[in-house]
């Protein structure tokens, strides 16, 4: 039962996430989900009480995956190699925002505005990526290391949406751009 609820779950948020290609988040409705997904209206209200809800179970997800895929790269780089684990993070968003359907809309947070600024997509990531990198980095989590994190999440985040709103594979040159910026900022504190 538990696994026929799972796999229910992902069919749901699996069609929320290819209407959101299709329909944007304005036009996303429960019902279309719910026909999409091939599952009846309540069985999508039973998991979710809104469109706003299921769109963050979607960005949970992405994140999760996210998370699993860095982890996976992270076992291949010697520790203190904060470049290799900089381009791991780098290379495999660029993998979800290519592959990944409703990504471009709902990548790591729910659609915005946000309720509360801390549940906002950049702190979400950078959150995570602190949970994940300071051993990489070759230091301890601190307030410091917590928004330099951040503060790369953001300068990011703005030059990708330049890379994906000049060319929806990403501008090869802005993505290159992006590397170089975040080894140049993060070098002044862990070279």
């Amino acid at each position: 039962m538990q696994q026929r609820s799972a796999e229910r779950l992902s069919r749901i948020l699996d069609a929320c996430a290819e209407l959101l290609d299709e329909t944007g988040y304005e036009d996303l409705s429960t019902r279309a989900v719910a026909q999409r997904a091939g599952v009846p209206i309540g069985s999508v209200y039973r998991f979710f009480p809104n469109k706003r809800a299921m769109a963050e179970a979607l960005a949970a997800r992405n994140l999760d995956r996210y998370a699993g895929m860095i982890n996976a790269r992270l076992e291949n780089i010697e520790a203190a190699d904060w470049r290799g684990a900089v381009d791991a993070v780098l290379d495999e968003y660029l993998v979800l925002k290519q592959t990944v359907p409703g990504f471009n809309l709902v990548d790591f947070g729910g659609p915005q505005p946000v309720p509360d600024p801390d549940s906002d997509a950049n702190h979400i990531l950078a959150d995570r990526l602190a949970e994940l990198l300071p051993s990489q980095f070759g230091r301890t989590l601190d307030a410091d290391l917590r928004r330099i994190i951040l503060v790369a999440v953001e300068a990011a985040d703005a030059t990708l949406r330049l890379a994906f709103r000049t060319d929806p594979q990403g501008d090869p040159g802005i993505v290159a751009e992006t590397r170089q910026l975040l080894h140049a900022y993060l070098a002044r504190t862990l070279d």
